[in-house]
């Protein structure tokens, strides 16, 4: 049998990361309560089974302080008002607080007991083996941040002429701004974020600042996530914004990377701390080499949601170091909630792959029930759900899965599969890929596609050539036995249905 692992704390490879939407959580416990909720009231019991279920990392989304501006824009907003009424039976205007990544301060928020109840959380999670992770939102700030009037120098400045003829991207801050224009926080590729006032990574002193910034908030947890990490790095910024980037005060000009000099900073008196990037656009390795010891991959999950095994398969033959730090998930925040756009069958066999191949392994709270409500960033409320049986039930069994030592401390090896016979091109849609540590193996099958599939797998385990190997699917009751022998000569057959799925203990026979 595989041997199971308890949490792994700070030392884990491939560890599980567990995100929970606070705003939306604290306001559930409120109500039961009778009074505000505070971090304080986040249940032992929450943390209790996060760590029995193997997680090694929690991350309680949008602790930091927001402004009264954020609010006031997101309620005037047509869009976050539709969002509201899509989210929710019963809406009302205070469902609606503004995005948690429109912040005014790292400080924790007054009205969730502030940095004492913070640090609290953060030793009852310790005391479980569970490390904390935050948001770090590096690229805007909130309207009514201090420095639009103390340091005015540090974003990117514009015209009236720029409000009116790119209303979507400049914005004027009014008699609390000094009636000064500003840029919107954005992409190169979308509108700006109207809640939020977008940063000048051109300009020394703002780097200077924000990297304060991130020592601080380093200070209260064991790790970051890092907001759209790729706005930041050089090239993009300045496609981004061209000369605007150049400080207008006539103070130094910022030169290097940001993001390499940041984090050096961090580590130079934490070097166990932990950087998890939110990135898209093919940057993934930059920002690993940049420093970030996790990237999102957005890769895969498109992958998986059109369901082509040949795509996913060449997606895994990435280099080993990037694959180690890659975050796999099958919804966050910002996606639907997978058991919205995954059909049942669909659904367990995207999360096989993608919770069993490296990387950290990021589920959504709400996920493992199977809630189907996206809840917006805007919204503090979302509606009450059911748990869904086949869902949840699957879960726990993945997750037992996940807590074995070989998909932590073993060694990943993605197997080739050749055709079942000639003529068979069904062999593509299969993702077969083993983990072994100790002489322990499980073997993992999938079948990408909607309809039956057939392959022969080379496994290469010349260890077992003159044994009896038993498979034993840790998911079901299925059991097999094949020769080793014929294993290593004609490889293992696989015959799966539609969405199948196998995740076998494989050893000798006794």
């Amino acid at each position: 049998m595989s041997s199971t692992s308890e949490n792994a704390g700070e030392s884990a490879q491939h560890p599980l990361l567990y995100q929970i939407n606070t705003r939306v959580l604290l306001g559930e416990l409120g109500r039961a309560l009778g009074r505000a909720a505070t971090l304080d009231d986040l249940p032992d019991t929450l943390l209790d089974q996060a760590a029995a279920r193997g997680f090694q990392w929690l991350w309680p989304l949008g602790v930091w302080r927001t402004g009264a501006a954020a609010v006031a824009i997101s309620r005037g907003d047509p869009r976050v008002r539709a969002a509201v009424r899509e989210a929710l039976p019963d809406p009302t205007e205070a469902d609606i607080t503004g995005s948690p990544f429109a912040i005014c301060a790292y400080e924790a928020r007054s009205e969730w007991g502030g940095a004492a109840a913070l640090g609290r959380l953060r030793a009852r999670t310790r005391a479980r083996g569970l490390r904390l992770l935050l948001d770090f939102v590096p690229n805007h700030v909130a309207p009514d941040h201090p420095w639009v009037n103390d340091h005015p120098q540090y974003f990117i400045a514009g015209t009236p002429e720029d409000v009116e003829r790119e209303p979507l991207h400049y914005t004027n801050t009014g008699p609390a701004g000094g009636g000064r224009v500003f840029a919107l926080g954005r992409d190169p590729y979308f509108p700006g974020w109207p809640d939020t006032l977008q940063l000048n990574y051109g300009h020394a002193g703002l780097r200077r600042a924000m990297t304060a910034e991130l020592e601080r908030v380093a200070a209260s947890c064991d790790g970051v996530r890092c907001d759209m990490a790729m706005l930041l790095l050089p090239d993009v910024f300045e496609r981004t914004w061209g000369r605007r980037q150049v400080p207008a005060d006539g103070s130094e000009p910022a030169r290097g990377s940001f993001w390499a000099q940041a984090i050096a900073s961090v580590r130079r008196t934490r070097p166990r701390f932990v950087f998890v990037a939110e990135a898209y656009w093919d940057l993934e390795w930059r920002l690993q080499n940049e420093g970030f010891d996790f990237t999102y991959d957005k890769r895969l999950y498109d992958r998986l949601r059109t369901g082509h095994g040949a795509a996913v398969r060449a997606h895994l033959l990435a280099d080993a170091d990037y694959q180690r730090r890659s975050v796999r998930f099958l919804e966050n925040h910002d996606e639907p909630r997978a058991a919205a756009v995954f059909p049942l069958a669909r659904h367990r066999a995207a999360a096989v792959v993608a919770y069993l191949v490296p990387g950290m392994r990021l589920f959504h709270e709400g996920q493992l029930e199977g809630r189907i409500s996206h809840v917006s960033m805007h919204v503090a409320r979302r509606r009450e759900e059911a748990p869904v049986p086949e869902i949840a039930g699957f879960y726990e069994r993945l997750l037992a899965v996940l807590r074995h030592h070989e998909p932590h401390a073993g060694e990943f090896v993605l197997h080739e599969c050749r055709p079942a016979w000639d003529g068979n091109p069904s062999f593509r849609e299969l993702v077969v890929f083993s983990w072994t540590q100790a002489g322990a193996k499980l073997l993992v099958a999938v079948n990408l596609a909607e309809h039956a599939s057939q392959c022969l797998v080379a496994l290469g385990w010349a260890e077992l050539a003159g044994d009896v190997v038993v498979l034993a699917d840790t998911l079901s009751e299925a059991r097999y036995e094949r020769h080793g022998s014929e294993l290593l000569e004609r490889g293992l057959y696989l015959d799966m249905p539609a969405w199948g799925y196998h995740i076998f203990e494989c050893r000798a026979k006794a």
